[in-house]
């Protein structure tokens, strides 16, 4: 096979230039396994390039580029163009070659130093970083270029004052920079001298663009996972501020983002989807791991009054958690009754209920109580703090009583040949051992299985074929 032509390439090139950064990622981890292909050799050239320039790029403009995200506009918060990161990128090599190229062999010699561990004084390439960002900010308040004037509009596009703020970004970068190594310790650590040193950088980045201080928040919260660890950084330079003090200020945004992110987790509880499986399940569990982290973070980053204002709002969505939480464990006894079904029996004045196992067990009720259960099991260890301990400690204990009777009463009659059909028999138990398992441990799920097997698998009824198993 022939190469593709140079116009073709060229077609790809700019294609992959404009692409995202999880884009160019994935196409070098696929190219990468075509290797012996004549026609991808130019393109997977092409891509390891391109991936290997943003690398540089992202790394030299590491403040700030977890900021430029998509077209500016799609997320909360001071966020900018992606575009604008790739113009200024390109414009900074043009006009300071000699910098970058220093900033590419600081990295390498980092890179080697940390790999071979002989250099006895750590290499620390953040000078040349810092130089190629100083001559970026300059070009770009100056815009004598078509590359810097672009990114600067398509700034502007997105936000007011886009443009401005992303001057100042750049112009605090080195105070950021500095304080990234640090982040484990400020959020980690909060009082004393660890406090005392995210004051002083939080200084010095005002002093340098005084509009600046929301955004050197953004840009840490930027290097943080999840970001609204932020807010244990914000109240230990504030002093863990009050709700009114914090509220009135500038910075008063990342209060309320998180509590707007715990009414999108509340909806996803809601709408957890009882015939998605597993997956939905441990989805919405973790929508309500989130919340219980959110509310501790607000409320031990902030002073909150639970009277108005944001402490009242997250009392409400505490309520609302719990509330939640509840209706899911009792929808969890009902939709297991489902799955292991009872019959009402004989004719007289006191009629008493038997397992009824004269059909095979409904797949999909049997996968609605997989689910609700699996989502019960997920959110045991937020129980406490998320305010449905007893609740859910309750439910649990209902949960297992009511397998363990259903259990007994088929191995009853199992044993006693007072089954239309030990198969049957052996299927629901099948299911009982699942759910149990759910409910307690695996442990219990293997106790009752063998003595299903015990059971139903004797002389008088071989079974025939394997359980169902159904999907857990």
């Amino acid at each position: 096979m022939v190469a593709l032509s140079d116009r073709k390439i060229e077609i790809v090139r700019t294609l992959v230039q404009s692409a995202p950064d999880k884009i160019v990622g994935g196409l070098r981890s696929a190219l990468r396994e075509a290797t012996g292909d004549t026609v991808l050799s130019s393109v997977r050239q092409l891509v390891e390039a391109e991936a290997i320039d943003r690398t540089l790029r992202n790394t030299i403009f590491a403040p700030i580029a977890p900021l430029c995200i998509g077209d500016g506009k799609s997320a909360p918060g001071a966020i900018f163009p992606a575009q604008a990161l790739a113009l200024v990128w390109r414009g900074v090599k043009a006009i300071a070659a000699a910098q970058v190229d220093a900033a590419m062999r600081a990295q390498a010699a980092a890179t080697a130093a940390e790999v071979t561990g002989h250099s006895q004084r750590p290499v620390d390439p953040s000078a040349a970083y810092n130089a190629v960002v100083a001559t970026a900010a300059q070009a770009f308040a100056e815009r004598e270029s078509s590359e810097f004037r672009l990114a600067a509009e398509l700034c502007d596009a997105a936000r007011p004052a886009g443009a401005d703020l992303f001057a100042a970004g750049l112009e605090i970068s080195a105070i950021v920079r500095r304080a990234m190594p640090r982040l484990h310790d400020w959020t980690t650590h909060t009082g004393g001298e660890v406090g005392a040193a995210a004051r002083v950088a939080y200084k010095d980045a005002v002093a340098i663009a005084p509009d600046a201080g929301p955004l050197f928040f953004e840009m840490l919260a930027g290097r943080l996972d999840p970001p609204w660890l932020v807010l244990r950084i914000i109240s230990a330079i504030m002093d863990k501020p009050n709700e009114r003090y914090l509220g009135d200020s500038e910075l008063s945004g990342f209060a309320e983002r998180v509590l707007d992110a715990i009414d999108v987790s509340l909806k996803a509880i809601v709408q957890m989807d009882l015939d998605g499986g597993p997956a939905a399940a441990q989805a919405a569990a973790r929508s309500t791991e989130l919340i219980a982290q959110q509310v501790f973070e607000l409320e031990t980053s902030i002073e909150l009054s639970r009277d108005h204002g944001w402490g009242k709002r997250l009392h409400e969505q505490k309520v609302s958690l719990a509330n939640l939480v509840e209706i899911k464990l009792k929808d969890a006894e009902k939709l297991v009754a489902a799955a292991l079904p009872m019959e009402t029996t004989g004719f007289a004045r006191k009629r008493r209920t038997a397992p009824k196992l004269d059909d095979p067990p409904d797949v999909r009720a049997v996968g609605r109580a997989t689910t609700v259960l699996h989502f019960v099991r997920e959110v045991r260890p937020c129980a406490n703090y998320g305010g449905f301990s007893a609740a859910h400690a309750k439910a649990l204990e209902h949960l297992g009583a009511a397998i363990d009777g259903y259990v007994e009463e088929v191995l009853d009659h199992a044993r006693t040949g007072d089954v239309p059909n030990p198969v049957l028999a052996r299927d629901h138990l099948w299911v009982a051992a699942d759910l149990i398992g759910l409910v307690r441990d695996d442990k219990a799920t293997d106790l009752v299985r063998r003595r299903a097997a015990s059971a139903c698998a004797g002389p008088d009824h071989p079974p025939s074929g394997d359980p169902v198993v159904l999907d857990a």
